[in-house]
């Protein structure tokens, strides 16, 4: 029997099944999940290496495969260098280099744009197997572009010695990293010559927010690509919708925050300084406006914020930003299930500096916790999940107070890093 091999592009298909397996559904679900974190990585890691290195560890872990490698394209020797993986030895990483030309899989993604499924090398006629996966004895791989504005960065391939199948599916799953990592080389090198040619920081943040955006939006279509072709599963459709909406929250808090740097700077210049500081913002006009446009999706619900004015530093606003929407999206959608409070409900967002630290809270009179609520890793939710990780990088604390009625988290964070 002759082995079946895929060469494919990135494109719906007709034959393809309108509903999912139980263990395809959680293995799917959870692939959005791992892209879901890595989104939130992306857009705040600076280190390239690291961000290639924790890609190739969470794409090998949500693919279930055994190696996963990047590789950057050297134009000189025009070939494929490792830079970071999972499952190699460190007589690979950053030294082991592949062709990159079309007899190569990963040469063939690079030159064409098109990704490549190779499920029995061994088998292969299309392309010969790198000598550095016939080493370690690999019989399947898949490969996708990673490029950007600049053009091509290089490939992101999983590899495994085992017999499986990959899918188109997976390709989804894949190229979702290799647009998150195009997207933050793009800014790391844009940051980069911005910062040497640029005397104004307002430019840099523009670039800052657009690159940003433009990211987001990738993984936005791409969760709305998962969502149509799973139409037939509504836990499918639900958990994608969720991704999706929490990824264009984060593109809403980013935009907030740096629009409202670029005003701080501006009443700055025409007042020959003022109070301002590159890089800090007010963090009550800042927390009104998200509070805002939470208020804007519910016209029946009651959201009111009070917040002392406090300069905080951009790196501490993002963390604070994203966990504030969350959990009053969280309340927007549990704290008053309908016919229990006609009149709507009052969620409430506060904030103030005290000696001891800065204090955030969220808080509402419905329905309260459910019994074994949990933050952080023992949460079975995504979204507790989010709000322990971004807790922890604050190096704040977050507790739910016990009161009368309904529910309040309130967040401590340090007045100093």
């Amino acid at each position: 029997m002759t082995a079946q091999t895929d060469l494919t592009e990135v494109e719906p298909s007709p034959s393809a099944p309108r509903g999912l397996a139980r263990p395809d559904l959680d293995y799917r679900l959870r692939q959005q999940a791992i892209l879901s974190e890595f989104g939130v990585e992306a857009l705040r890691g600076t280190d390239v290496d690291h961000l290639l290195q924790r890609a190739a560890a969470l794409c090998a872990e949500g693919m279930g495969a055994e190696f996963c490698k990047a590789l950057e394209y050297r134009r000189g020797a025009d070939s494929l260098l490792v830079l970071a993986g999972v499952g190699w030895g460190p007589e690979v990483i950053g030294r082991a280099r592949v062709g990159a030309d079309l007899a190569s899989p990963a040469g063939f993604a690079l030159k064409t744009g098109r990704p490549v499924i190779s499920n029995h090398l061994a088998a292969e006629t299309r392309f010969r197997t790198p000598q550095l996966m016939a080493d370690h004895g690999i019989r399947r791989a898949i490969n996708v572009l990673i490029e950007n504005r600049d053009g091509a960065f290089g490939v992101l391939e999983v590899d495994d010695t085992r017999e499986g199948m990959f899918e188109e599916a997976d390709i989804a799953f894949m190229q979702g990293f290799a647009n998150l990592l195009g997207g933050a080389i793009e800014r790391q090198r844009t940051e980069s010559l911005l910062r040497a040619a640029l005397a104004r920081q307002d430019l840099l943040a523009r670039e800052m927010s657009h690159r940003v955006k433009n990211s987001l939006a990738i993984v936005a279509s791409l969760l709305a690509l998962q969502a149509r072709a799973a139409e037939a599963e509504p836990a499918v459709r639900a958990a994608l919708s969720d991704a999706r909406s929490r990824v264009e929250a984060i593109a809403g808090v980013h935009d907030q925050l740096w629009r409202q740097g670029d005003e701080a700077e501006g009443q700055g210049e025409g007042q020959g300084g003022g109070e301002g500081v590159p890089g800090e913002l007010d963090l009550a006009p800042f927390l009104e406006k998200l509070v805002a446009n939470l208020a804007s999706g519910k016209p029946g619900q009651r959201l009111v914020c009070t917040a002392a004015p406090h300069r905080i530093s951009a790196d501490r606003a993002i963390p604070i930003g994203l966990l504030v929407n969350e959990l009053v999206t969280n309340a927007l959608k549990y704290a008053y299930p309908p016919g229990t409070h006609p009149e709507g409900g009052e969620i409430r967002v506060r904030a103030e500096a005290r000696p001891e630290g800065l204090v955030v809270e969220v808080a509402d009179d419905g329905v309260g916790l459910p019994p074994g609520f949990a933050i952080g890793r023992a949460s079975k939710s995504l979204g507790m999940r989010v709000v322990g990780s971004l807790t922890g990088q604050l190096g704040g604390s977050l507790t739910t107070p016990p009161r009368a009625r309904g529910a309040c988290f309130r967040l401590e964070v340090p007045l100093t890093a």
